[in-house]
């Protein structure tokens, strides 16, 4: 059978990183390695999963490379040691024993099949859906999650389904991919990252895939990213760089530049309604600045 290597990143995550590597363990699919690589936690989590976790592989970086960098140290190790797949997991989830299985058999059913990622659902509402695949707006400059906040009734069927991107927080991604497009860009250091490997994938000729059947919990709140100024800031830039790399059209960052960050600017300043969105207006303004200097990677404090 493939060998797979799970890649899960940590920075300072010591509850969620255990319970994600005890949702391992009860794994049924038979050949795969833990690699846990460390952004320099400063909160116990290394030592304890030296203490609880011996089978699992540990590399510290000392340093926070963000979600772009940490993972490529996990994706090198990867090929490195010969691995058939690599799956990037985020930390804070939990999965079902058969999720890996699924989503290997997935990709190993149809030998164009490059990337392959599961249902994600909410851990604080098991049955609501977070992530099944996302799609591209090519003409609006969009990406956005399919079956955001959706009730699971079954609506994907159970048959794998050709998405225009995964999301990161759970992507299986065979050798071939990576040996032939490389690994993430690290200038997006978090977000839009995942979508922007896919495409590459795709113009590759690699189809990538949703498995209904294979099921992850994300433990993220469903208004995290809204009232996060940090991931307001790094959303904003990172979709320009996106729509630089991928060569959007000039309808897209006509409709991105006019239509939405604009106007949204022109609204949170002048309406009352939206006075408590003032960081999040500064960290929009300051993340469009670094984008035309080119500035990329993790945001400079300011």
């Amino acid at each position: 059978m493939p060998r797979v290597t799970i890649i899960i990143l940590n920075w300072n995550g010591l509850r969620d990183i255990l319970a994600c590597l005890e949702s391992l363990s009860r794994l049924d699919y038979p050949r795969y390695q833990i690699v846990v690589v460390d952004n320099g936690s400063t909160d116990g989590s290394v030592e304890a999963i030296q203490e609880r976790f011996l089978e699992a592989t540990l590399i510290e970086n000392g340093e926070n490379l963000g979600f772009t960098g940490g993972n490529n140290v996990g994706l090198r190790y990867a090929l490195t040691q010969g691995a058939d797949y690599a799956l990037l997991l985020n930390n804070d989830t939990e999965v079902a024993p058969d999720f890996l299985s699924r989503l290997v058999q997935a990709a190993e059913a149809d030998p164009t099949v490059g990337m392959a990622g599961p249902t994600i659902y909410y851990y604080a509402r098991p049955d609501l859906i977070w992530s099944a695949g996302g799609m591209i707006d090519w003409s609006r400059g969009q990406t956005w999650m399919l079956g955001l906040n959706e009730q699971d009734s079954g609506q994907y069927g159970t048959a794998p389904r050709e998405v225009d991107f995964v999301t990161g927080c759970a992507l299986l991604v065979k050798r071939a991919v990576t040996e032939r497009i490389g690994l993430l860009d690290e200038r997006f250091f978090a977000y839009y990252e995942e979508a922007e490997w896919c495409v590459r994938a795709r113009k590759a000729e690699f189809k990538i895939v949703h498995v209904p059947t294979a099921k992850v919990w994300h433990k993220i709140p469903l208004d995290a990213r809204e009232h996060s100024p940090l991931v307001h800031y790094y959303m904003t830039r990172n979709r320009l760089l996106f729509l630089k790399v991928t060569g959007a059209s000039w309808r897209a960052w006509l409709h991105t530049l006019l239509a939405e960050y604009a106007r949204t600017l022109l609204s949170w300043s002048v309406r009352p309604r939206w006075r408590h969105k003032r960081e999040q207006r500064r960290m929009m303004l300051q993340a469009i600045g670094d984008a035309w200097r080119g500035q990329w990677g993790q945001k400079i404090t300011a």
